[in-house]
């Protein structure tokens, strides 16, 4: 373990370093030399090609539009209250509360007019992509940026969670079950809203939606030993609005719920994936880098491979370890 660490901490990327330093060896992170960090951070190349990614594109284009934009730089220990991101933040939150997510619609079948109307509820349940207002939640909060607006997104959240805890955007009237994929961000961000804003209705919300991973064992279906999916038992970096059991894994540990019996199994299956250099590796990813087209990203992730680590996933994997008491 400890040629990982000294292998993560003498990394290029300062964001490494700040995570390694804070989620696995428990550094604080108001001292002076985190904090320092953390500004290195903030001008560092990889930062500098997000941000500079993010301009003039849709707000939710994949993936390099501000909303990812935001939600990456949250993730890579950017400073929290600099004023240089306020017009990502704009975009962003023009974009996701705008009149059409602000109304409800009630309608027995989904169809564009009533998609352009507002939000589509059927029988009773909001269909709604709730890891594009989670998301853009877990991103201003985190990044210290939110000028108020995060109290309406975190309660359109709530208007919008379903009965067994978390949130679908399917339009079949037989839906009935929340999606791990909508479910994950919306939990993550409602959780970091509760705690800087000590709004508990958000705390308890986001402890309602941690059932729906739970219940599944983070990465199994409720009704048998079969995964949720083929890809939820591989490891991505960034995972974006998908899931997978690491990811499923982090947001259990933000709620401080990796204790409960039932991510056991999820644990030790990440345990299992250690791979002979020490690290954990990225199976697969969702982006490419381009200047055009779709799924592009303005920097990469590291190495995809079964054979080599990537540093990013090691630190997610190390940090939940570490909070789960098995380093």
């Amino acid at each position: 373990m400890d040629e990982v660490l000294s292998w993560l901490l003498q990394s290029e990327e300062p964001s490494v370093r700040w995570r390694v330093r804070t989620g696995v060896l428990g550094e604080a992170d108001d001292t002076r030399s985190v904090r320092a960090l953390r500004d290195e951070v903030r001008r560092s190349p990889r930062v500098r090609a997000i941000v500079k990614g993010a301009e003039g594109m849709r707000p939710y284009a994949k993936w390099k539009g501000p909303h990812w934009a935001l939600l990456s730089l949250a993730g890579l220990g950017y400073p929290a209250g600099d004023s240089e991101l306020s017009s990502l933040r704009d975009a962003v939150l023009d974009h996701w509360l705008a009149p059409r997510y602000m109304k409800d619609v009630d309608v027995s079948r989904a169809t564009k007019a009533a998609a352009q109307a507002g939000v589509v509820r059927i029988a009773g349940r909001a269909r709604r992509c709730g890891s594009q207002q989670g998301g853009a939640l877990l991103a201003i909060v985190r990044l210290g940026i939110d000028d108020g607006r995060g109290a309406t997104l975190a309660g359109r959240l709530r208007e919008w969670q379903w009965p067994d805890g978390g949130w679908n955007c399917d339009v079949s009237p037989s839906a009935a079950m929340s999606s791990v994929n909508e479910t994950l961000l919306p939990m993550r961000g409602l959780k970091s809203y509760a705690d800087a804003s000590g709004d508990t209705s958000a705390a308890d919300t986001a402890r309602g939606a941690a059932e729906v991973l739970l219940e599944r064992r983070v990465a199994w279906r409720r009704s048998s030993a079969e995964p949720i999916a083929p890809d939820v038992m591989k490891t991505h970096h960034p995972v974006y609005w998908h899931y997978d059991f690491l990811a499923g894994l982090i947001g259990l540990m933000e709620l401080g719920l990796l204790a409960d019996p039932r991510c056991g199994d999820a644990l030790d299956y990440l345990q299992s994936q250690r791979r002979p250099d020490g690290g954990w590796g990225a199976d697969v990813k969702y982006w490419r880098v381009s200047d055009d087209g779709s799924n592009i990203e303005s920097v990469s992730w590291g190495p995809v491979s079964r054979q080599v680590s990537n540093e990013w996933v090691t630190c997610e994997a190390l940090t939940v370890l570490a909070a789960a008491g098995r380093l």
